[in-house]
């Protein structure tokens, strides 16, 4: 690209940018914004002007002299088009500078940069900062005070600033990130934050008040921007990914016992024998699968409810289990199936004819349970470590709405989450840090199962 070109992209910039902050400054006053308050100003003054304009540019001189007594008229229709010229102008700008946020011009050029700018070379515009106050309430579980950036994303897909880009705009904005994501019906992203040294801290205690009371929501951990949940009502089935030692068991068993104290039935698949659950796991739960056998004679009781529950809802009239409960007054309790390590369940490699046509067997009725237990109240929740996209079947893996991943190599990232931002943000040396499918970093609640 030529300096010629160059320059003219970056005139054709300035205009498209002054443009959105004219737009923005005119949203903010609508809605009534604090910086209003300068354009009545403005408006007020100008009104006071064009009123006593011909005391303010002293006119009497002439009116009274006889030579220039004629030209008074024509001097006074100059000095309105002058003033309501002048006025437009002064207005516009005035707008322009009530929708610029503070700063934005610096965050601009940083973002240009560290190279956040899409092919016509026009880098992100930020149309407003919501900005915490000193007596503004925090999101419920959090020790921090959010800020949240709005920008015109230009054209940049959220892909790119998430998985590409995180970094220059913590940079740029000086922040650690909690999420981005669209906003304003996807014409927007927005980054939330909290300032560069706040910090999540390493271990969280898990509280009994933190036990959430709506229907079926579970407690993960806590984000920057607050206390991290999923609703499995209507994200039904979990897949939470990690190395050895990253705390993916500990979180596990964290949904677990919240399950437990919400009602539901648990099983538990654990092919070591048991020796990975206090033996209170096996009085609080429905069953333990120590080996297929019992796993596939679970999964045939389950699908078998599922068929059940299947024609209950539809004599009722009912879309999912929730609304049956309540229409009915029926209480059917939510199953969930938990198995710590999906990966060595479902590996075949070693096995033999017969083994492998008992994990077919398995691995079909997961897949029922996948693609139709939502609506039914029938939940999986899986765990892995393997980095090994043949493990975890796609009819499975695909309906896994809710993706966690800890501590991970960049392989098994891609596979749990589909990039790599676990390998990227979570600590080497964390334990309990974990990344949503989002992008949202949280530390899990440490959960004696002791107490369970």
């Amino acid at each position: 690209m030529n300096t010629d070109d160059r320059d003219r992209i970056n005139n054709r910039n300035h205009r498209f940018l002054l443009w959105r902050r004219f737009c923005a400054g005119l949203k903010t006053i609508k809605h009534r914004s604090p910086k209003s308050i300068f354009l009545f100003l403005a408006v007020a003054a100008l009104i006071i002007v064009w009123r006593y304009r011909t005391i303010v540019f002293s006119y009497d001189y002439l009116q009274t002299n006889e030579y220039f007594a004629a030209l008074f008229p024509l001097a006074d229709l100059c000095c309105q088009i002058s003033l309501v010229f002048i006025g437009v102008v002064a207005l516009s700008f005035i707008v322009i500078a009530i929708g610029t946020p503070w700063g934005s011009w610096k965050i601009r050029d940083n973002l240009l940069r560290g190279g956040l700018y899409n092919h016509a070379g026009e880098a992100p515009i930020l149309l407003s900062v919501d900005r915490p106050t000193n007596n503004g309430k925090r999101k419920k579980g959090s020790n921090f005070r959010m800020t949240v950036y709005e920008f015109d994303p230009v054209g940049i897909p959220l892909k790119v600033w998430n998985d590409d880009k995180r970094d220059v705009i913590e940079a740029a904005l000086g922040i650690i990130i909690d999420q981005i994501k669209y906003g304003n019906g996807r014409n927007t992203i927005l980054v939330s934050g909290a300032p560069a040294t706040c910090d999540l801290p390493s271990m969280l205690l898990w509280q009994e008040n933190y036990l959430s009371q709506e229907d079926f929501v579970l407690v993960l951990g806590e984000s920057l921007g607050g206390r991290q949940t999923v609703n499995i009502a209507l994200t039904a089935h979990l897949l939470l990914g990690g190395s050895t030692g990253s705390g993916k068991s500990v979180l596990l068993k964290l949904l677990l016992m919240q399950c437990l104290r919400k009602g539901a039935e648990v099983y538990i698949v654990d092919l070591k024998g048991g020796v990975d659950f206090h033996p209170v796991w096996h009085q609080k739960c429905r069953r333990i699968c120590l080996t297929e056998t019992d796993l596939l004679t679970v999964l045939e009781e389950i699908v078998t409810e599922l068929e059940r529950r299947k024609k209950c809802l539809v004599a009722a009239g009912c879309a999912n289990l929730s609304e049956y409960n309540k229409k009915t007054g029926n209480n059917l309790h939510r199953l969930i199936l938990a198995c710590d390590e999906a990966g060595e369940l479902l590996d075949k490699n070693g096995r033999n004819k017969e083994e492998k046509e008992l994990l077919a067997k398995i691995s079909s009725f997961l897949s029922t349970i996948a693609r139709q237990g939502r609506a039914f109240g029938l939940h999986l929740i899986l765990a892995t470590q393997r980095p090994d996209a043949m493990v975890i079947p796609g009819q499975i893996k695909n309906n896994m709405d809710f993706r966690v991943c800890g501590r991970a190599d960049n392989v098994l990232s891609q596979i749990v989450l589909d990039n790599t931002s676990a390998a990227d943000q979570i600590p080497k040396d964390a334990q309990g840090r974990f990344i949503t499918g989002d992008g949202t970093v949280f530390q899990a609640y440490l959960f004696d199962e002791r107490k369970l």
